[in-house]
């Protein structure tokens, strides 16, 4: 991303049009005070990558895996949500404010239990994040259900909402599919 970095009161002007009738508490404005900086490697990448998905304990070790793939390309800054300082209270916020200004959104798919369930209902609303979203969906039709760590029903594990998500994003080319980590790892490094 070749912008400069954005400023405090960029940011608050945002915060303040996505708290509609709300504004920022002191505490609030305080804390996106200092997220001012944690936010520049965003604009000094080449491309920035905001991952998503269930934080889980199985979860999130995959999509730390996915965040080091990415981040091995040249010029890539990919991240977690949870990488940025805890200090927002207000992770709706967080979420949008983080989305805005990343090159691309990848989210990790692997049931329809908690995760990014609501971040998804954005990729499809708001067509800014829709067209910079690339999701790898977990498959488990060839998976034997001993080597699956998360509990989910592999015989439905998204729900429909999720189902028409990942068609829409099938037929953009921005959906990838995987079973086993080395699976997981392809999609990373497809994605440019």
């Amino acid at each position: 991303m070749s912008e400069d970095p954005v400023t405090v009161d960029e940011l608050a002007e945002k915060a303040d049009e996505y708290l509609h009738e709300t504004s920022l508490t002191p505490e609030e404005y305080e804390a996106l005070k200092q997220s001012v900086a944690e936010l520049t490697p965003i604009f000094s990448a080449e491309s920035s990558y905001f991952v998503l998905g269930s934080y889980g304990r199985p979860e999130i070790r995959r999509l730390q895996l996915v965040k080091d793939r990415l981040n091995r390309q040249p010029g890539a800054y990919a991240f977690l949500m949870v990488d940025i300082r805890s200090e927002w209270t207000n992770t709706y916020l967080k979420f949008r404010l983080l989305a805005d200004y990343t090159d691309i959104i990848v989210g990790v798919a692997e049931h329809s239990q908690g995760g990014f369930l609501v971040e998804q209902g954005y990729f499809t609303a708001l067509e800014g994040y829709f067209a910079k979203t690339h999701v790898f969906k977990r498959e488990y039709d060839t998976l034997d259900a001993d080597a699956i760590d998360t509990g989910i029903d592999i015989d439905n594990p998204y729900s429909g909402m999720q189902t028409a998500i990942f068609e829409m994003l099938d037929d953009a080319g921005r959906l990838c599919r995987w079973s086993t980590e080395d699976d997981l790892v392809e999609c990373a490094d497809g994605l440019e």
